[in-house]
């Protein structure tokens, strides 16, 4: 391991590691990551970074906590990307570490962008996004040969928190597999857009909560009825839905539940 490690290119003072934490399970971090948590002066994270994952920072990181949750008073980004460049021009060793995939809805390109621009050195390690990582602790096969050979990535709102302006029509008519990120809040108007421009009331849909860690909860449904079955579980976000026939294969892939000890499926 150390060898490997040792390949790794050096966090150099002044310079800023955009970061992927992967969909929460620790061991899912890659080995970049990793080393920038063990090398990093000041971790600057976002709210889905668990605890386990921030323990792995060594002893003298300063942890800074940017989170931003929907309806809860939020850093805003112009402040968490100009405190970047504060500390790299301090000479700190920067790590942003988000959930998921920097440049995957986490908004990774804005601040590489304002990076470059003020000249400060920085690197991209890619985390496993939860659209690939949640569904596959889901039991639920992002493509398959029989089922798919195209999936839609979507984020369920907008920079203002609405649902977002997209070609409704043409991703119900054009992806057999439609994957949505932070859509719970609006996981009513979502379905029922879907439904309206021809998919069926009856094509499945799985809702995966606080996916890849123990207390990870799968809600199976419909279209038709996703929103009142989401509801009646009470569980709230994170969450990811997953719309299409893979959904169907969780029942004989679901490899995940018996490890844990969670409550029986809603």
């Amino acid at each position: 391991m150390e060898k490997i490690l040792s390949k790794i290119p050096a966090f150099e003072p002044g310079s800023v590691w955009l970061v992927g934490a992967g969909p929460g399970d620790t061991g899912l971090l890659t080995l970049y990551a990793y080393e920038a948590l063990r090398q990093a002066d000041v971790l600057v994270y976002d709210a889905l970074v668990g605890q386990d994952i921030l323990e792995l920072t060594g002893p003298d990181t300063i942890l800074e906590y940017a989170g931003k949750r929907g309806g809860k008073p939020s850093p805003k980004q112009k402040d968490i990307t100009e405190r970047l460049i504060t500390l790299a021009r301090e000479g700190k060793k920067v790590l942003r570490l988000k959930g998921g995939d920097p440049y995957i809805f986490g908004r990774g390109g804005e601040e590489a962008l304002m990076l470059a621009a003020n000249n400060i050195p920085f690197r991209v390690i890619p985390g496993i996004s939860s659209g690939v990582g949640g569904l596959a602790y889901a039991g639920i096969p992002l493509t398959h040969r029989e089922t798919n050979s195209a999936v839609t990535f979507l984020t369920g709102h907008d920079a203002n928190g609405e649902v977002p302006n997209v070609k409704w029509e043409h991703i119900a008519k054009g992806s057999p597999v439609i994957v949505i990120y932070m859509g719970l809040k609006h996981i009513k108007v979502i379905t029922d857009r879907l439904v309206g421009f021809g998919r069926p009331k009856s094509e499945p849909v799985a809702v995966i909560f606080r996916a890849t860690l123990a207390d990870q909860q799968v809600v199976t449904s419909t279209l038709e009825n996703a929103a009142s079955d989401v509801e009646k579980s009470g569980l709230k976000p994170p969450a990811l839905i997953v719309v299409g026939d893979t959904v169907n294969l969780r029942s004989e892939l679901d490899w995940f539940s018996p490890f844990t000890n969670d409550a029986p499926e809603t």
